[in-house]
């Protein structure tokens, strides 16, 4: 006989406003205790210097946490003038100085330099890994790292508005994308120094700032029974890829992990809305999520007349 799970059968997502001085794995410990959860997980870790929206998946939510991993996301950010810290924000050691102050007129030419694709260094203090080190225990340890650039996305970055010695931006971008390598780098180009001083995202694919709910807040509605108002359904993570609505009888069979027939009509409504896209390192470029009454039934592909299922999603009714 199966050991028992612990804690209760809770499926959905919680949209949390992290609080700055909290880590991601602080977050999910709390927002599983405070369901009672079996199972939690996050989609994208927030520094625990920054404040926002950190998605958290519950039971079969988890399954879909590597879809949200690839969305967009949005913050808003603070760079702080005169000098560059180790970590790129106001937590680390001051490790260069100057009075170099740039101008509003200076940081609009520099921006357009960093959008689109673009190569990117992760900051020394990071969750990169390195021989199977994570970059920031090395860093901690005063081991010298060297870190790769990688390919990451700008959709969108702009000026906000400035102080003195203070510059306040809004960028929007894909995967992988470390706003304190973006200020550290924007820096060297302006000829500055400056490190974060204040980081907040206000977005994750469909998930926003507008819909995201502290910790204090979700406390009270546990006391007053009415947590479960604060969880979205588990194909809300799902957004943007195609649906299919689908009968009682293909969602037995999808269940049981077999795959469906689709009708030509249905195949030649879904062939329009396919893109090219990798998730977790796979081909997902035809990939759709079943739907029974409204309910996500399966994560599947759908190839030659037939959705075959890859993630089947057991949701009590």
């Amino acid at each position: 006989m199966g050991r028992r799970k612990k804690g209760d059968d809770v499926s959905g997502w919680v949209v949390l406003d992290k609080p700055d001085d909290m880590t991601s794995t602080h977050a999910v410990a709390a927002i599983r205790r405070a369901f009672n959860a079996q199972k939690a997980g996050h989609a994208g870790t927030l520094d625990p210097l920054a404040s926002g929206v950190l998605p958290i998946a519950l039971g079969e939510a988890t399954k879909t946490v590597p879809w949200l991993m690839e969305a967009r996301k949005t913050y808003l950010f603070t760079i702080k003038w005169g000098a560059s810290t180790d970590t790129q924000d106001r937590e680390g050691k001051v490790v260069a100085t100057s009075d170099v102050r740039p101008t509003e007129d200076a940081i609009r030419a520099a921006l357009p330099g960093f959008l689109g694709e673009i190569e990117q260094v992760p900051p020394q203090f990071s969750a990169v890994k390195v021989d199977g080190e994570r970059a920031y225990d090395l860093a901690r340890a005063g081991e010298a790292v060297e870190l790769e650039s990688r390919l990451v996305t700008v959709y969108e970055a702009e000026l906000v508005g400035t102080e003195p010695d203070l510059a306040h931006f809004r960028v929007r971008s894909g995967k992988g994308f470390y706003i304190r390598a973006l200020v550290r780098d924007l820096a060297a180009k302006l000829g500055a120094e400056g490190h974060v001083w204040r980081l907040r995202r206000t977005a994750v694919g469909p998930f926003t700032e507008a819909e995201s709910v502290t910790l204090d807040a979700l406390e009270d509605l546990r006391h007053k029974g009415a947590a479960s108002e604060r969880l979205k359904p588990v194909e809300t993570a799902l957004d943007d890829i195609p649906a299919l609505a689908i009968n009682g009888e293909d969602a037995f069979k999808l269940r049981q992990g077999r795959p469906i027939v689709l009708l030509p009509h249905v195949m030649e409504a879904l062939k329009p809305k396919f893109r090219d896209r990798t998730i977790a390192g796979q081909d997902a470029s035809r990939a759709a999520v079943a739907l029974f009454e409204g309910k996500a039934v399966a994560l599947g592909d759908v190839r030659a007349g037939k959705f075959s299922p890859t993630r089947v999603f057991h949701l009590a009714d």
